[in-house]
Order: structure tokens, then sequence, then C-alpha cells
């Protein structure tokens, strides 16, 4: 292995070095998706209406929350101060409802 290092000239040996670091980081990372898969706190609560789905922080921290639908439609990730509110885009009459509030990254794109 010494001979092979001393004919691969640094550059290239430390190129390959970080590729190979940067790979494994990747691997080992986990997905980018904004919604984890932590529920949201209990302190956090939703009420929901047809048009509108607005969120509210009963907690003494600041939380990121984003709404899950039973059809899957997305919602951004919101940050909330304790006693703050959010309000996310309704669901319409067709039957789809809030199936609950899930934690989220906020520097995650999690949908509009």
């Amino acid at each position: 292995m010494a001979n092979l290092l001393k004919r691969i000239s640094r550059p290239a040996g430390l190129g390959a070095m970080t590729a190979a670091g940067l790979l494994l980081a990747l691997i080992a990372a986990p997905s980018a998706s904004g919604a984890t898969d932590t529920p949201a706190p209990e302190c956090v609560q939703h009420y929901q209406s047809w048009r509108y789905t607005d969120v509210f922080n009963g907690c003494g921290e600041t939380v990121a929350v984003t709404v899950e639908y039973a059809n899957g439609q997305s919602a951004p990730c919101r940050v909330l101060a304790p006693g703050g509110w959010a309000t996310f885009a309704g669901y319409g009459t067709d039957g789809n409802y809030v199936t609950g509030l899930r934690g989220c990254d906020p520097l995650e794109t999690s949908g509009a």
C-alpha cells in the first residue's frame, strides 16, 4: 500500500478521501424530508374547518409543525413560538380531513 500511496499525487489522494467521506455522510444521513416521524407534542392542537386548519402552540417552547391530511396533501412546515398560531390551507369538502400534526424541519421544503 505504501508504494501505491507514493504513486498517487497528493491532490488526487485528498480528493478521493474527500469524495469517500462525503459519500459516507450521504449514506448515513436521514432522508431529506420536511416532515419527521415524530408526532407534534400534545400541547400543539389543531382546529379544522372546511376552508382552513388553524394550529395553536400551547407549549412552553417553540415548535416546528406540519399538518397531515387523509389524501396525502402536503402542507408547509411552520415554526410557532409559544402561544403562536398558524393557518394552513384547507382541505375542501370532498371528505378529506386532518389525520394529525407532525414535527418537521423548517429548513426542508415540505410543499405548499
